[in-house]
């Protein structure tokens, strides 16, 4: 749970930030072009487009808080995390310079995308199923599961990816935003719950799935 409220904590931070700035166009509209208006491209701010500079700016700051909390306290720091940074660190970066939100509407879709891509590969093209890797020490499966969850987590980020993408573009900035900060985690929370269902004939209760087939 930690880590997943870790690593939903630039999200939240957006959507905090940006229903403030909403609610406060004219003073998000200072705040861009006071502290962050030699980043745009021709220095201007416009109005409508204030609220989402300034929560991605913002966003960007924390994920490279948690990048120093983690060197600072020498924890590991794992792939998809740098990944994440450098993303957001990337697409938040063209939207702040372009002033255009389609940057920052792309990166949770470029993000999952990525995350499927490089699981299709590692499974693939390594023989190594990511997915296994990560949970074959909490239990034991038939490698049929193993290839099936591995195909399933693909499908679900790619799937994850093209539903952002038709709420960013068929709706209101303000409700993509909602969508990504607490629909996208239900999504995922769903999904995990039905792969715990099917997961479970596979499991025997007195050894918690150990020594299942």
């Amino acid at each position: 749970m930690k880590k997943f409220l870790f690593d939903l904590f630039p999200v939240i931070v957006f959507f905090v930030v940006f229903n403030y700035a909403e609610k406060n166009v004219e003073l998000s509209q200072q705040w861009v072009s006071h502290y962050i208006g030699f980043l745009i491209s021709d220095g201007k701010v416009p109005k409508e487009v204030a609220p989402v500079l300034l929560a991605t700016s913002v966003s960007i700051l924390a994920s490279l808080g948690q990048l120093l909390w983690l060197l600072g306290t020498r924890q590991k720091i794992d792939g998809m995390f740098m990944l994440s940074l450098g993303i957001i660190g990337v697409f938040g970066g063209l939207t702040i310079y372009f002033h255009n939100e389609t940057f920052i509407k792309w990166k949770p879709t470029i993000l999952y995308w990525c995350f499927g891509v490089s699981m299709a590969i590692s499974q693939f093209l390594f023989k190594k199923n990511a997915i296994r890797s990560m949970m074959e020490k909490e239990i034991s499966l038939p490698d049929q599961v193993w290839n099936r969850l591995g195909l399933a987590w693909m499908g679900f980020f790619v799937t994850l990816g093209v539903l952002n993408l038709l709420v960013a573009f068929n709706v209101q900035t303000s409700t993509w935003v909602s969508f990504k900060t607490f629909g996208m985690p239900v999504l995922m929370f769903v999904f995990i719950i039905a792969q715990s269902f099917y997961l479970s004939p596979y499991l025997e209760p007195e050894n918690g799935g150990k020594d299942g087939k």
